[in-house]
This record gives structure tokens, sequence and C-alpha cells, in this order.
């Protein structure tokens, strides 16, 4: 929504946004962990999809699945850069909801044609 400031915290105007959405669909590339903003957007997702049975797609761009769910490879180490800014406690669920949403079945790059 071009109406959201990027420079402030998930603002209700974006939790509303996602709340109202049916399907949400996430993108995982290789710097996605770099953003604190797209682990919480990621954190709201998962809450919608417990909460309201949000339908998730995951969308794996460049990188292997398997490193977002486990936080490895260069995504592991780009998440625990981030991490170094957060609490464990926000840590704890930002790395719950990455293994989450990583689990369910997506879309990975490499087997495009």
């Amino acid at each position: 929504d071009s109406e959201i400031e990027r420079s402030r915290s998930l603002v209700p105007e974006l939790k509303n946004s996602i709340r109202d959405s049916r399907i949400a669909v996430v993108v995982f590339s290789r710097n996605y962990a770099s953003s604190s903003w797209c682990l919480n957007e990621l954190l709201e997702i998962v809450n919608c999809k417990k909460e309201f049975g949000q339908m998730v797609i995951p969308v794996f761009y460049g990188l292997d699945p398997s490193h977002v769910r486990k936080q490895t490879g260069d995504f592991g180490k780009i998440f625990e850069e981030t991490c170094l800014k957060s609490t464990e406690e926000v840590k704890i669920r930002w790395k719950e909801a990455l293994t989450n949403v990583a689990n369910l079945l997506g879309y990975h790059s490499v087997t495009w044609g």
C-alpha cells in the first residue's frame, strides 16, 4: 500500500491489510532476512494463518527452501546479523515463523521453466 510509510514499525494499516487478505504470497530471497520489517510482516502473516486460516504461499527466489527452513547458508548468516539488533524472544519468534512458512508447499525458482 503506497500510503504506508516504511520508516515506521508494522503500522495498523499494514496489519489490517494483511488481515483482510485471504492469501499471502511470501517471496523469500537471499536478502529477505536482512529486513526486520519483512520478518515482522511474516509474524503477522503466520498469526493470520493460525487465527483466520489465511492461505500462505511461499516462493523461494534464488535460494534453497531448506536455508529458510533451518536458517542456514547465506540466508542464515544474514538472519543472524539482523537478530543482533533484536531480543532473543523476537529472534525465536522469527525463527519459528520462517520454519513454519518454509515447511509449506510453495514454489522454488530453480524449478521454473
